[in-house]
């Protein structure tokens, strides 16, 4: 593996504003990022108090059916003592959904350690699964790769209401049959068979997208010791019973800060990330139908599209008998985070970082500070067979985001035309034309049978002259497939879509040729968190 950095195009203003822009940090967040900022929140910590005891518990209840290995007791234990948090999450996709779910858990693991030793006392990785969240559009698909494009393969299993990412069971025979699918699209290579059986093998231990997610991500990460938790697990609402009652009780204020700063952000030029609502709850309801949005309306939250309708008073008891019928929206579930867990830092990408720069008063409103945001690690693996191409069309990873790969390979295309075969058949349909048009000449006026006779007899010679054409650019293409294979591996491997292959492929696409050492063996990279972007080379 050989490491490469890379300075991308800026093209997120709120990334570019984050590392170079003190006025915005200033007004949106609570810390710089530096070093001193670190050690001002740990001292922070140390004035605030929580349920530490409770909460080790309540993770070790939630991990105990998918293992705990040693590192991973070691850090629940120093959890419920003094340590501090480092905090990421995700959304829990189809095996482990895109590439940086595991950037995210990899930046974690890698940002606590370097705490520990910078900070000298216990810091814990901790992967928050979004698990409460019930578009499961945004997680039943797997995208494989074919020919230069990322191709989008759905899970077809219908779900009618809005459950929970936790809540929706999946049909196994349904999952399996699709698992194998995808394999079956990445090809046969070394270490297909053991990691499928291992992926199926998880497939039937669980039922759940949530599960199944965790099951996949706690294989890879278990030696670095990453606690897990969703935040739908029923352990972990019982806990939150208090701050529930906080966010409820304090819920009109709120949505009036988070509307505030929001305006502030968009007068900056960097839009409305969640298009704040000054009626809002920020608070979930799950209903017989499934996860609703409340707002709030003459004191009371309220759900139109059901009918649902509570008092603050009822919603009250709702948070100290039944906190699992209650669910975080994008405003408060860092807020909840942060009440729950001793954050020293969280971890995210360019969106969450959007949102995150609305919350600041919010925060404040609760009597807290917003912990430091730490972009995550933002990388693209180059498999062997990428890097041979870029090699073999000269065309560098800058090229291939830059937009400079298309018109190369349009230009490697007209390279490749017979001019003397096109030119000839150039001249043969002209002089066909003109010939046609002489006969037709010789006709009478009145002869129109006849003219139409020329006229498909004409047409028909520009088919086989078209024939002719296309056969001999299918030749062109079938001598040099090889080369012309490069370019689309380009594309299809390391910009798919226009997009970040981070953003698009699984892991499991890489660990099929790579080997499943592939994880451990990027947590062994000398990554910096500096924000550039890394090319690895398999």
């Amino acid at each position: 593996m050989e490491l490469e950095t890379q300075s991308l195009p800026i093209t997120n203003k709120v990334i570019e504003a984050y590392y170079h822009d003190q006025q915005f940090i200033h007004t949106f967040f609570d810390y710089e990022l530096n070093e001193a900022s670190f050690r001002d929140r740990a001292q922070e910590l140390t004035e605030r108090t929580f349920k530490r005891n409770e909460l080790s518990e309540v993770i070790r209840s939630f991990m105990g059916p998918f293992g705990i290995s040693e590192q991973a007791d070691l850090h629940l234990r120093e959890l419920a003592s003094d340590a501090l948090a480092v905090v990421g999450g995700q959304q829990a996709g189809i095996l482990t959904g895109p590439l940086y779910s595991v950037h995210k858990a990899i930046t974690v693991i890698l940002l606590a350690k370097k705490q520990r030793e910078q900070l000298g006392i216990p810091v814990v990785p901790v992967f928050w699964i979004a698990g409460e969240d019930h578009d499961l559009n945004e997680i039943n698909h797997v995208y494989t790769h074919s020919r230069g494009q990322a191709v989008k393969q759905q899970y077809e299993e219908k779900f009618i209401f809005k459950w929970m990412a936790s809540d929706a069971e999946y049909d196994k025979e349904s999952m399996r049959q699709y698992v194998q699918s995808i394999f079956s699209k990445y090809g046969e290579a070394k270490y297909t068979k053991p990691l499928l059986a291992e992926v199926l093998s998880a497939v039937e231990s669980e039922s759940t997208f949530t599960t199944f997610f965790v099951r996949l991500m706690n294989g890879m990460f278990k030696e670095e010791g990453l606690l897990f938790i969703d935040s739908a697990f029923e352990g972990l609402r019982k806990l939150e019973s208090d701050y529930f009652i906080r966010l409820i009780e304090e819920s009109e204020q709120l949505a009036e800060l988070i509307v505030q700063q929001e305006s502030m952000f968009s007068e900056a030029g960097l839009g409305q990330p969640i298009f704040a609502e000054k009626d809002a709850a920020n608070l979930f309801y799950i209903h017989e139908t499934g996860r609703i949005l409340l707002t709030r309306d003459e004191g009371d939250f309220v759900n139109r599209q059901t009918g649902v309708r509570f008092t603050k008073e009822e919603l009250v008891v709702i948070a100290k008998e039944k906190p699992e019928l209650l669910s975080n929206n994008v405003a408060t579930r860092p807020i909840m985070q942060d009440l729950v867990f001793p954050v020293l830092s969280f971890v995210g990408g360019p969106g969450e970082l959007s949102y995150w720069a609305l919350l600041k008063e919010a925060f404040h409103h609760m009597g807290i500070r917003m912990p430091l945001f730490v972009p995550r690690i933002s990388m693209t693996l180059v498999s062997p067979q990428a890097a041979k191409a870029m090699i073999k069309t000269s065309l560098s990873f800058d090229d291939v985001v830059g937009g400079r790969l298309q018109p190369a390979y349009e230009d490697y295309l007209s390279s490749l035309q017979n001019e003397r075969l096109d030119s000839v058949l150039n001249e043969t349909e002209a002089l066909l034309e003109k010939q046609y048009e002489e006969m037709s000449l010789t006709l009478d006026a009145e002869d129109e049978g006849m003219k139409q006779i020329l006229l498909k007899n004409i047409t028909f010679h520009k088919k086989q002259l078209d024939f002719v054409r296309r056969k001999s650019q299918e030749s062109i293409l079938l001598k040099d497939d090889q080369a012309l294979r490069q370019y689309l591996i380009l594309e299809g491997e390391l910009y798919p879509g226009g997009s970040l292959q981070e953003r698009v492929y699984t892991p499991y696409m890489f660990m099929n040729n790579y080997g499943p050492s592939l994880i451990q063996d990027l947590l062994n990279m000398p990554f910096e968190l500096d924000g550039k972007h890394y090319l690895v080379y398999l």
